[in-house]
């Protein structure tokens, strides 16, 4: 990991100590998007839709999964597919001796998709892993024809992991449910997100509500923090099904609640593609948003 340095920026947030990519791959030409939010709130899934949406706007897309896990994009693949740390660990991280086809596979509506992996757990940091996935795309010049780039980030942490893909992306969206605990991580997200753009380009872009009939608790966090809602994802077991399927919602059988979660994405990437406005956030302490969340 020669590559890292350990360096304590003073605008990355009080105290900040983070390893860093000492030689960052830029990715420029594509619309670059973030999906944060807490762990099992379903940014995977959302992730992947949000990918085919974009796929069926006649955009060529990437998805890079950048969790552990390796569970980014089953849906669009079928399968759990090897990770860039498996296969450049098979060559002894002698990266040169890889080809695209390698780590690099195609899903579902011909977008392309990647899982970044990462090191077993306390061995290693995760954003060398992500910095190491955009350079090798770099390289083999996946991103020149790349019009979206999707980086699906593992839950609420504050690693290297978690920080890499926000030194990448132009806007990072969060999601969340209408409940305490995804919009108190939502809140700790913002703050984050908000180090960052001291020092990157990376601006927060919006709140995908998921999982959620209602989002009364949501909007009420989004008018104090100065956010805005961009998608509802309504709480239906279709979605639930569809991964059950190993599948995507455009994938499932014609429905009501199908057709309507489709167009929901479709609008979606629609909105995102043409440009949403970056919003600047104001996290709040721990304590005050656990006072401010609830009812009276």
């Amino acid at each position: 990991m020669n590559d890292l340095v350990q360096i304590k920026r003073k605008g990355d947030g009080d105290g900040s100590v983070q390893f860093q990519d000492a030689r960052p791959a830029t990715i420029e030409g594509a619309k670059v998007f973030a999906v944060y939010g807490k762990g099992g709130i379903g940014k995977s899934t959302t992730s992947s839709n949000l990918s085919v949406a974009f796929s069926k706007l006649g955009k060529r897309v990437l998805q890079i999964g950048c969790d552990p896990k390796h569970d980014s994009t089953f849906t669009l693949t079928k399968r759990l597919q090897p990770t860039v740390i498996d296969v450049l660990e098979q060559v002894e991280f002698h990266a040169e001796e890889l080809r695209p086809e390698d780590y690099v596979v195609e899903g579902y509506n011909g977008v392309m998709c990647v899982e970044a992996g990462g090191p077993p757990a306390g061995t290693g940091c995760g954003g060398y892993v992500v910095g190491q996935t955009v350079k090798l795309l770099k390289e083999h010049h996946l991103l020149e024809d790349t019009d979206v780039v999707i980086f699906d980030v593992l839950g609420d942490v504050v690693c290297g992991g978690f920080a890499a893909p926000l030194q990448h992306a132009q806007r990072a969206l969060i999601v969340t449910a209408n409940d305490f605990d995804s919009i108190f991580a939502m809140n700790r997200i913002v703050a984050a997100i908000n180090a960052k753009a001291k020092n990157y380009a990376v601006r927060l872009g919006g709140v995908i509500a998921n999982r959620s009939t209602d989002t009364d608790q949501i909007d009420r966090y989004n008018a104090s923090a100065g956010l805005q809602r961009v998608a509802h994802i309504k709480d239906l077991d279709v979605v639930r099904r569809s991964r059950l399927k190993k599948s995507t919602l455009f994938e499932m059988e014609s429905s009501p609640e199908i057709d309507a979660v489709q167009a929901e994405y479709m609008q979606l990437a629609a909105r995102l593609y043409a440009g949403v406005a970056p919003l600047e956030g104001r996290s709040m302490k721990d304590r005050e948003i656990f006072d401010f969340l609830g009812y009276e």
